[in-house]
């Protein structure tokens, strides 16, 4: 363990390390936000004149009514908190259980496209706990043993109020079209002229954006 906390101090003293477990965690996030929002708004997540394992299992999952809804909320929950940053790790707890069921789930079924999705967002929720680990290694302590371990403060290498503000602008940006629009925007292909179509560049260039403008605080704090 001694080897894996060196490694991961190691990666955390590297700006694009976190830069991209930042990124990582708006896009698992944002991977929860429309399924979930499917569910809150009680909306079946397959066609209904599909059938077959898969869909079938949907179909029932969607008739449990209350249950369906509560799955979406915590899915919500979590594509919230990782979003955040700040409270990405909280995020990272609440995503594993939901993302890991779901993989279970979709190979089970035999959807193999659907499935290798959910395993890699699933191993990426696993390497943000991973990140986490300094602060997750008290959570896992033995109980008898009397120690004054603490977990070592953390210089982040990138302006996290800024990528906080990122996270922020993304769900408001996707939950405010989808409250305008009454309904979840799902793109199926080209819709130049569907408003909506939109959203989903804009919420890929808001990384880009805070990136960029985040090297260029790094680069005068470095010159000054």
């Amino acid at each position: 363990m001694a080897v894996v906390a060196k490694l991961i101090a190691r990666m955390r003293a590297a700006r694009w390390c976190n830069l991209c477990v930042v990124n990582l965690r708006f896009l698992i996030g944002f991977a929860f936000v429309p399924a979930a929002l499917k569910k809150v708004l009680g909306q079946p997540f397959t066609d209904p004149t599909n059938h077959g394992p898969f869909h079938d299992f949907l179909h029932g999952f969607y008739a449990t009514g209350g249950f369906y809804t509560f799955v979406g909320v915590m899915q919500l929950i979590a594509a919230v908190l990782l979003c955040t940053q700040r409270y990405a790790t909280v995020g990272a707890l609440v995503a594993l259980p939901i993302i890991s069921a779901i993989t279970v789930f979709c190979w089970s079924t035999g959807v193999v496209f659907t499935s290798v999705i959910a395993t890699l967002m699933a191993l990426g929720t696993i390497g943000l706990l991973a990140w986490d680990w300094p602060k997750l290694r008290l959570v896992l302590a033995r109980d008898d043993r009397t120690t004054d371990a603490r977990v070592e403060p953390i210089t982040p290498r990138i302006d996290m109020r800024l990528w906080e503000r990122c996270g922020a602008a993304i769900i408001t940006l996707y939950l405010g079209t989808a409250l305008v629009r009454g309904g979840v925007y799902r793109p199926r292909g080209m819709e130049w002229s569907e408003p909506a179509f939109y959203v989903m560049p804009a919420v890929l260039l808001l990384p880009i954006a805070t990136f960029l403008v985040d090297r260029r605080r790094v680069r005068r704090a470095r010159s000054s």
